[in-house]
């Protein structure tokens, strides 16, 4: 039999190198696109690398044995990494997420967080530093973390059901896993844990209500994702979406919900607390209800390239600019130009035909 190897040049883009802008004037904090949306959120790859082959990101098929990952060289070092998200706090950034590919399989991540945490935004305030984890391998890592500034965690668990987990990570890890590092997580003092369960239809979406049911009461927040065309490799098709409008029908009848006002403007899932106040859910319908008018996100690849979309087909190349000598001020100003220019609205425009556009994966910028 013949395996088909696929390159990472072919999957990913080379990058465009961004252009410096001459008489740009300083970032005032307050840097919009050209639909008026404020750039507040960085997303950081810290690795192309996971322990898991889910099937919707990372599927065996493309990612298996002989799978051409980054070098090392290729990847920001943790000081260019910091560099970087101090120029996109001048722009207003207030919260970074580290994500991947597994942040986890990062070593030394907790010097990364430490490094992170004595930035701090254009208020003054401690910068907000997120992780989006598989959890594994959270039960030797978490106490690190906390300790070392990190405040908030996201956990992906896709079921609660042995067989079907199983299937979807493709590579055989049991729930236990996934939940040993949760309660590590909560063990080392990080609350209101999120988990995301990306639901597809026919594989897990007969697990939604036991999610919802597992978690209810316990201070954490599950939040069901529709399957999302994120790339190009995870074969998505619109019958395989769920709607939220069914996730909350579904949870509502075993378990009364109230819809609750969103923390703050952007914010991307819908809120539903239970009718007897243990708790809350919330639904991202980036299919089925778009919310491009309010995402403030920007997306660092591991190599170093700037997304303006989770849906993107090409990145801007700040590494390039570190590593030939630029400054602060210039690169500042290529961010700057860049989001300045932003149009991106794909979940807005999404057809079957856009859906063959190829896209970044998600291992590559996370999600």
């Amino acid at each position: 039999m013949t395996i088909k190897l696929i390159p990472i040049i072919d999957l990913l883009s080379a990058g465009q190198m961004p252009i410096i802008p001459a008489n740009a004037a300083a970032p005032s904090g307050q840097t919009s696109d050209t639909r008026g949306r404020l750039l507040g959120d960085l997303r950081i790859s810290v690795t192309d690398r996971c322990n898991f082959r889910c099937t919707y990101c990372m599927p065996k098929e493309i990612f298996g044995n002989g799978y051409q990952y980054l070098p090392r060289s290729e990847l920001l070092s943790f000081e260019e990494i910091t560099r970087m998200a101090r120029l996109f706090v001048a722009h207003g950034v207030t919260k970074v997420r580290l994500t991947g590919g597994e942040p986890l399989l990062r070593k030394n991540l907790d010097v990364l967080v430490e490094m992170l945490a004595t930035l701090k935004t254009q208020g003054g305030k401690p910068l907000d530093i997120a992780l989006t984890t598989i959890a594994t391998l959270l039960p030797k890592k978490a106490k690190a973390l906390k300790a070392a500034g990190l405040n908030r965690v996201t956990v992906s668990l896709d079921s609660l059901d042995e067989v079907t987990f199983r299937a979807m990570n493709d590579v055989n890890y049991p729930v236990a896993d996934v939940l040993k590092g949760i309660d590590a997580a909560h063990g080392a003092g990080f609350t209101s844990i999120k988990i995301n369960m990306v639901v597809k239809k026919g594989v897990n979406d007969k697990d939604i209500v036991a999610m919802a049911r597992h978690f209810k009461g316990s201070g954490h927040i599950v939040r069901f994702i529709e399957f999302m065309d994120v790339g190009t490799s995870n074969g998505w098709c619109m019958n395989d979406v769920v709607s939220s409008a069914e996730i909350v029908r579904m949870v509502n009848a075993e378990m009364p919900l109230i819809e609750a006002p969103s923390n703050y403007s952007g914010e991307v899932a819908q809120r539903w607390t239970y009718a007897d106040g243990s708790g809350e859910i919330g639904v991202i319908s980036s299919v089925t209800q778009a919310f491009c008018s309010t995402c403030t996100r920007a997306r660092v690849s591991t190599d170093g390239k700037l997304y303006t979309c989770l849906f993107a087909g090409a990145g801007h190349d700040l590494r390039a600019l570190m590593r030939s000598g630029k400054s602060d001020t210039q690169i500042t100003n290529a961010i700057g130009l860049i989001w300045n220019q932003r149009e991106d609205r794909y979940s807005e425009l999404r057809t079957e035909a856009t859906t063959r556009h190829k896209k970044v994966e998600m291992s590559y910028i996370g999600g």
